[in-house]
């Protein structure tokens, strides 16, 4: 059950050291995501702040499957990204933020990407973090994900997502209101 209500922001040491063992198999099953990384230095890093490793966990916890898919050099962090096949599961049927979901007269939403990113403690992808993240395999392939929206669009009242179809990324615009069973948000940390 996910903990994103909960002001309870670490976990107990048998959460953390099963996902670590997490992390740690997905990791060493997808080298290709991040070269030249080690995980005996991801897992320090972990290991030595608390609140990032909750914050993974409720990406575990909702479907996300994070990996890492980069570092840093600048500030010595370790980049993490959703990298579940299709939109996390437990982050769809959501509008894009908590305006759009007032906005709304009936059928609202129980949640906002803008909102859970927020209570999660990651960001939301922008397109081009979500371009990136495609250049390392083949994702939402039947689902849609929630991007980080320029304020100019945004204040229009529109709202932006990604996909992959027909091998191509596509960048798609709707109203910040609309929400989808197929549609979520992919997130980032970094730690």
């Amino acid at each position: 059950m996910s903990n994103i209500n909960s002001n309870k922001r670490e976990l107990s040491s048998e959460e953390r050291d099963e996902l670590l063992k997490a992390l740690k198999t997905r990791f060493e099953k997808n080298m290709s995501r991040h070269k030249d990384i080690e995980w005996a230095k991801v897992q320090a890093k972990l290991e030595a702040n608390s609140e990032k490793l909750w914050s993974l966990d409720e990406m575990e916890i909702t479907g996300g499957e994070p990996d890492v898919v980069g570092y840093d050099k600048n500030t010595g962090e370790y980049i993490f990204y959703d990298c579940s096949a299709e939109s996390p599961k437990g982050r769809r049927s959501i509008c894009y933020d908590r305006e759009a979901l007032e906005a709304r007269k009936e059928y609202k939403p129980e949640n906002t990407a803008v909102d859970m990113a927020a209570a999660m403690g990651i960001e939301v992808l922008t397109e081009e973090q979500y371009r990136e993240l495609q250049q390392l395999g083949k994702f939402d392939l039947k689902t849609s994900s929630w991007v980080k929206t320029p304020a100019d669009i945004r204040k229009l009242g529109g709202a932006i997502f990604c996909d992959r179809r027909y091998d191509t990324v596509f960048t798609y615009h709707n109203g910040a209101e609309s929400y989808y069973a197929a549609r979520g948000f992919r997130g980032l940390l970094k730690v």
